[in-house]
């Protein structure tokens, strides 16, 4: 019972690694520099984890791909949709959004991820999961159980490290807004209303008129946030407040100092 349960855990990691890579290197590519994609700091998309092992658990004995297919992509969807909606409960923040993508309900699902996870559910049951079976059978008693305990203590961790990161997120946007007007004000400028939609653009402008403006807001969103915030706005493109849009004002130009930031980076390691 122990060994199969420990079973379980270590494919629940290998998908989860596997999604990841997955994500992270779609994004990279549309990004066009690295982006570690994942709410965690690790090497893992649990959501994609959670999604592998329930598809071989309940899907595994169905015979026809179709059938595959159809529930895997259901699954799949009710899966993303619940977990988006808890994460915005938690967090008050979407973190993904296919708004733009026909289709879709409240942004959180859409059609082509269902499609895309339909196939993904019919390669992970019909091909992957038997070799992964196979393989994880033979590891001996002693090396999988230290295997998932070290697993299990670095998930946590990742975890409880990831939590403590995002503690605040909101707090410190306000943070954030007041040294900017601080120091809009002192370089004599004039900030539009934060709820406008125009303001994302000012506030670009601004930090691209000159290298010390750059600088400065780049310094305070770095001194302002912590890491772990700066990440989750650089790895999630579509992330947004549900609480103001004033914080989307904010998190679009942190978005843009990062991104700018790397290129700046990457043109210095190239001189």
């Amino acid at each position: 019972m122990i060994v199969a349960f420990e079973q379980l855990f270590l494919w629940f990691v290998g998908y989860s690694v596997v999604g990841w890579i997955y994500e992270s290197s779609l994004v990279s590519i549309t990004s066009r520099r690295w982006v570690n994609r994942g709410f965690l700091n690790g090497p893992l998309c649990p959501i994609y984890g959670v999604g592998a092992v329930l598809a071989v658990l309940l899907l595994s004995g169905i015979a026809n791909p179709a059938v595959v297919f159809v529930a895997a992509a259901g699954g799949a969807s009710v899966l993303e949709y619940v977990t988006s909606w808890g994460m915005e409960q938690l967090f008050h923040a979407r973190w993904w959004d296919y708004s733009r993508r026909r289709f879709n309900i409240q942004g959180r699902v859409c059609l082509l991820g269902a499609v895309v996870f339909g196939a993904a559910g019919v390669l992970i049951v019909k091909v992957a999961q038997p070799l992964v079976a196979a393989m994880t059978s033979v590891i001996p008693p002693a090396a999988l159980h230290t295997v998932c305990i070290v697993c299990a203590v670095a998930l946590a961790a990742d975890v409880v490290v990831t939590i403590r990161g995002m503690a605040g997120f909101e707090e410190n946007l306000d943070r954030l807004k007041a040294v900017i007007q601080e120091y809009a004000s002192k370089a004599g400028e004039s900030l539009p209303v934060w709820e406008e939609p125009t303001i994302t653009r000012r506030m670009r402008a601004w930090s691209e008129s000159s290298q010390e403006a750059f600088t400065r807001l780049r310094d305070a969103a770095t001194g302002v946030l912590s890491a772990q915030q700066r990440r989750m706005i650089g790895a999630f493109p579509r992330l947004t407040s549900t609480t103001s849009s004033a914080y989307d004002s904010l998190i679009e130009t942190v978005r843009h100092l990062i991104d700018r930031d790397g290129g700046d980076a990457a043109d210095g390691d190239n001189r």
